[in-house]
């Protein structure tokens, strides 16, 4: 097995947490059924060989905070935690357009089968509901659908359900994508980004996260900054933009931004 890619954020006797890079699969999945190397794997691997249990989801292309339980008791605990949206997370994400300042996204999803073959009108519709903030806005002179110049900003995401796919498809419903969403985004934005930097991911990243303890009941507050694939992108932000104010941690941005 190669190094392990996960970066450990918290630990205990009940939980890991970790921070998990874009491309990688949570556990095996019928979208990619040839896949051979897993999250889940890697937990393991850190936490000495002995079985984890995976709380909750995070998509392959998304980045960030990853809870593992450590126990049966734990698991099980925090996943009612879960379900009852006792569980408070933050994402950051560069999307297309200006944004507006804040606003909330009210709009109810039918549910996406994990198995793209089965048929998803099928599937019942469910509520869904997602504040958003924008942190800041930049202008860049390209022109890409039309116009001269074009328009991106970064903002941050507080789901308050937890569909799949939500944060997605709730900017895609505003007319404001995820900057590298090969489903439910722009493709000529979204080559512009890979071409520019060599490399193509989602604009995604879960960044804190914050509940109660499943055994000592104290409230746990997690933070982690975006990986450096999710910097680099956010160079194209001139730093008077407000951007260092809203990411935290950029450590090594300025060479980026050159």
């Amino acid at each position: 097995m190669k190094n392990n890619p996960l970066t450990e954020i918290y630990r205990d006797a009940s939980l890991l947490v970790v921070h998990k890079p874009a491309g990688l699969l949570v556990h095996r999945s019928p979208i990619d059924p040839h896949e051979t190397e897993f999250a889940l794997q890697y937990a393991r691997e850190m936490n000495g060989g002995e079985y984890v249990y995976a709380v909750h989801r995070l998509d392959r292309p998304t980045s960030g905070l990853l809870v593992f339980a450590r126990d049966q008791q734990a698991a099980s605990l925090l996943g009612k935690a879960f379900m009852a949206g006792e569980v408070h997370k933050r994402y950051l994400a560069m999307v297309r357009g200006w944004a507006p300042l804040e606003g909330v996204i009210d709009h109810p999803l039918r549910e996406e089968p994990e198995d793209r073959r089965c048929k998803e009108e099928e599937a019942p519709v469910r509520e869904a509901l997602t504040r958003f903030r924008r942190l800041a806005a930049t202008e860049i002179p390209v022109a890409i659908e039309g116009y001269d110049r074009s328009r991106y900003s970064l903002v941050e995401l507080f789901p308050e359900t937890g569909r799949r796919h939500q944060l997605r498809r709730h900017m895609k419903h505003i007319s404001h994508p995820i900057i590298g969403d090969a489903n439910h985004g722009r493709g000529r934005h979204n080559r512009y980004f890979a071409e520019r930097f060599g490399f193509g991911r989602l604009m995604l990243a879960a960044v804190g996260m914050s509940f109660k303890h499943p055994v000592s009941g104290e409230l746990l507050e997690l933070s982690a900054a975006p990986e450096a694939s999710f910097l680099q992108v956010l160079s194209i932000f001139p730093a008077d933009s407000g951007i260092r104010d809203a990411v935290g941690d950029m450590s090594g941005w300025d060479e980026l931004a050159r």
